[in-house]
């Protein structure tokens, strides 16, 4: 399994319909999409997501039930600097 770093850029004015979305259906991942833990931004207008999946193009079946609302940065992430296998 690969991990990922998703950065969400919610588009203006549409916060509260990304929380009531997600209040209302969750974060929809389909199966194999894994979610690990997420920070938000200061300001409210990001969403920095970490994620894991053997399988990439699950993001997009997910994005499509939030493209409406945000903008995602999906970025593969490495091994922490330093970690030797």
């Amino acid at each position: 399994m690969k991990t990922y770093v998703v950065i969400e850029s919610i588009r203006a004015g549409q916060l509260q319909a990304v929380y009531a979305r997600f209040h209302q259906q969750g974060r929809m991942l389909p199966h194999g999409l894994e979610y690990i833990d997420s920070w938000l931004a200061a300001d409210g207008s990001r969403v920095f997501q970490l994620m894991r999946t053997a399988d990439v193009e699950l993001f997009d079946q997910w994005t499509t039930h939030w493209d409406d609302l945000v903008d995602f940065e999906i970025v593969e992430i490495g091994d922490k600097p330093g970690a030797t296998e």
